[in-house]
């Protein structure tokens, strides 16, 4: 039986760091040659990381990158490495070399370059224009690159139909958000059945910036099954040999495409093959471990996302310790409780900063969330600095009432207070504004939306409340407590406050936010799904008054398929309303 071994090292890499990615891409191969592996395939820009953005308009990160894909191959020995980097031949592209016995066979480009949502590759990169195949211990292997996969009639087609691909491997940089893993899922077992081959899918894991790689590589067989997953959210390196008698069975059984064209390419009648290895060694290899195959948890992937988003934020920036202002609300506890996950409990700082205002169940809960997660608490009042503005301003202020001016003066010194701490001890401060707030403007600019990093910037309130009752759920013990997720919501930046003074209630809020914000349906589609006429354009009139606070925001974490920054960009100046 012909088995081909191959190995798909799903890693962090971190953009810029060419020698820690270097050093990592080198220490996998030398892990899949002690595992006999014939092949092993790393992540989209495995060397550059991803995105560089413009760090590829610098021509000495195009050189240092080629520099160091020349260590890559030379660690290259007794296997084949299929490895992402920028490739310069005129131009640039998006480029996987083809490696082994220490020599560069090949180079394949992207062809499909992604210029939507977050992806700009079309700023950057010249579409690949040549197609190949490549003969590996026995097998026919075709190369591409992440978009390349998502198109019928793309590079993967081609290669199986005028190539005769065995084997499809396609390197990934794909982002996540909330169950894009249903979707791969669908799209790669159909171009695996369509085509009569196996697809080998391997994706980048962690964070960059906003962006979260969740891995979640997989191999799909010939009749479309789902047979290797890996980790979602953690490095993992998956070992599964393809039996490459399959293919072959598979087409002969379902003969589908042989009366279809495909794209013809310079050669009418085949693609060119590349020999790297004509047959597998004969040789007896040790077996491999049979891996479980597991489903993403629904609320539990988006969690995961938010701790890896914010560990690799704080971890490839420099930053140790986060601090985070503690209300006694459900933002801060769940912000509080996803960094004691992300970087250890005794690296974050609560900060209690109660005024006039604060209910004493605030400092309770508070500090009842704090003791649950073992983090530590600082408690700062504001009433004698509030008393000190106030005093400033009386004379501009004389013969004008008390408004939300005043409460804006107690979230900007809570700002202050956090935003000194973290000068004086180099602690990240971590905004606590939802998608929700953001996205109506319900927040101070400069005050609580003051901080290095938004963690649950683009989650939804009633979203937030899910999360905190699955941490509790998974925890199998009350981590945030009861009592914070069953309190109304309140700024308490005056008395008797609530969130439904100012906002729709949650429930209702969040539906027309997704439909308007992540949906980009008009103010007639959302009336006519049966919400209320003036509601809705009172909420669409505050989105859209409030896109120049969202430009001031820190950034924070993608999960929706429609997060405010690279993938929603409107003009701050602007009068179309749609109305």
């Amino acid at each position: 039986m012909r088995i081909l071994r191959v190995g798909m090292a799903q890693i962090n890499c971190t953009v810029g760091d060419l020698g820690g990615n270097v050093k990592k891409i080198k220490e996998y191969i030398r892990f899949a040659q002690e595992s006999e592996v014939d092949i092993i395939a790393f992540p989209e820009l495995a060397v550059t990381g991803y995105p560089p953005e413009d760090l590829l308009l610098k021509p000495k990160f195009i050189e240092d990158n080629l520099e160091a894909l020349q260590e890559i191959v030379q660690e290259s020995h007794n296997i084949c490495s299929i490895v992402g980097f920028v490739d310069k031949k005129g131009d640039i592209y998006n480029g996987a070399a083809i490696i082994s016995n220490q020599k560069l066979f090949g180079v394949f480009h992207k062809k499909q370059l992604p210029n939507y949502g977050v992806f700009d590759e079309y700023r950057y990169f010249h579409p690949g224009e040549d197609l190949a195949v490549y003969l590996i211990n026995g097998a026919v292997v075709g190369i591409n690159i992440c978009e390349d996969i998502w198109y019928p009639d793309g590079p993967a087609h081609i290669q199986a139909k005028k190539g005769g691909a065995e084997v499809i491997l396609n390197i990934n940089a794909s982002p996540y958000h909330i169950a894009k893993w249903k979707t791969r899922e669908k799209m790669l077992s159909t171009r695996a059945f369509d085509n009569g081959i196996y697809v080998v899918y391997v994706n980048l894991i962690g964070g960059q910036d906003e962006l979260v790689f969740d891995g979640d590589s997989m191999i799909f067989d010939p009749e479309g099954a789902l047979v290797a997953r890996g980790k979602q959210f953690e490095e993992d390196f998956i070992i599964y040999d393809l039996e490459l008698a399959k293919p072959l069975s598979a087409k002969l059984h379902y003969p589908r495409g042989r009366e279809e064209n495909p794209e013809e390419t310079e050669d009418k009648n085949h693609l060119q093959q590349i020999k790297i290895s004509e047959s597998s060694s004969d040789k007896k290899k040790k077996s491999i471990p049979k891996r479980e195959i597991t489903t993403p948890h629904s609320t539990g992937e988006i969690y995961n996302a938010l701790v890896l988003g914010t560990s690799d934020y704080l971890r490839k920036n420099g930053f140790a310790k986060a601090v985070i202002g503690l209300s006694g609300g459900i933002d801060s506890a769940l912000v509080s409780t996803i960094a004691a996950d992300a970087i250890g409990k005794e690296n974050v700082i609560g900060v209690f900063m109660p005024s006039v205002y604060t209910a004493e169940r605030s400092e309770k809960d508070a500090m009842k969330l704090a003791s649950n997660l073992g983090i530590k608490v600082l408690t700062i009042p504001i009433q004698t600095v509030f008393q000190a503005y106030l005093s400033t301003l009386q004379k501009e202020f004389k013969g004008k009432p008390a408004d939300v001016t005043e409460e804006n003066l107690q979230a900007r010194i809570r700002g202050n207070i956090l935003m000194a701490l973290s000068n004086k001890f180099g602690w990240i401060v971590l905004a606590t504004g939802n998608k929700s707030e953001l996205a109506c403007g319900y927040a101070t600019l400069y005050g609580d939306m003051a901080g290095g990093f938004a963690v649950i910037k683009d989650i939804f309130k009633t979203l937030v409340y899910e999360l905190a009752k699955y941490k509790n759920s998974t925890a199998g013990k009350e981590i945030i407590p009861k009592s914070i997720i069953e309190r109304e919501p309140t700024a308490e930046l005056r008395e008797k406050q609530k969130d439904t003074d100012s906002l729709p209630p949650y429930d209702i809020l969040d539906p027309i936010l997704k439909a308007y914000v992540e949906e980009d349906k008009s103010f007639q589609d959302i009336i006519a799904a049966g919400y209320d006429e003036k509601m809705v354009k009172r909420v669409i009139s505050l989105v859209d008054k409030s896109e120049y606070k969202r430009r001031q925001a820190p950034l924070g974490i993608k999960v929706t398929q429609r997060a405010f920054g690279k993938d929603r960009r409107l003009p701050i100046t602007n009068r179309y309303t749609g109305f």
